[in-house]
């Protein structure tokens, strides 16, 4: 794995966890959280720069947006109890094969 791809996992991962300093911040009216979600967002923002200087951009963003869209709506199901539906779940598997397609064609061209 190179290490843009590398990069977009992190930045991926960033996303996630913005995500959910969002969710804890409760309207960034907590200082603390507030402080960290805005450092792992600029953290995302840069890793994702990183990465898209040697991907596509239309695979390093798609990657990106899928790694944090699945991962939060995963963890979500996991730590916040949210509805865990066959829908939901069948939904979040066409958007991980979404990602693995596209590394998997960004690579082979």
């Amino acid at each position: 794995m190179s290490t843009a791809w590398f990069y977009l996992i992190l930045a991926g991962i960033c996303e996630i966890g913005w995500a959910f300093g969002l969710k804890y911040s409760e309207g960034f009216s907590k200082p603390l959280i507030s402080i960290v979600t805005v450092i792992v967002m600029i953290l995302s923002f840069i890793l994702l720069a990183q990465a898209m200087k040697t991907l596509p951009l239309g695979t390093a963003y798609a990657i990106w947006t899928g790694i944090g869209a699945a991962g939060t709506a995963i963890l979500g199901m996991v730590f916040l109890n949210e509805p865990k539906d066959l829908m939901r779940i069948l939904c979040l598997l066409m958007i991980v094969a979404g990602v693995v397609g596209l590394k998997y064609f960004a690579e082979s061209n």
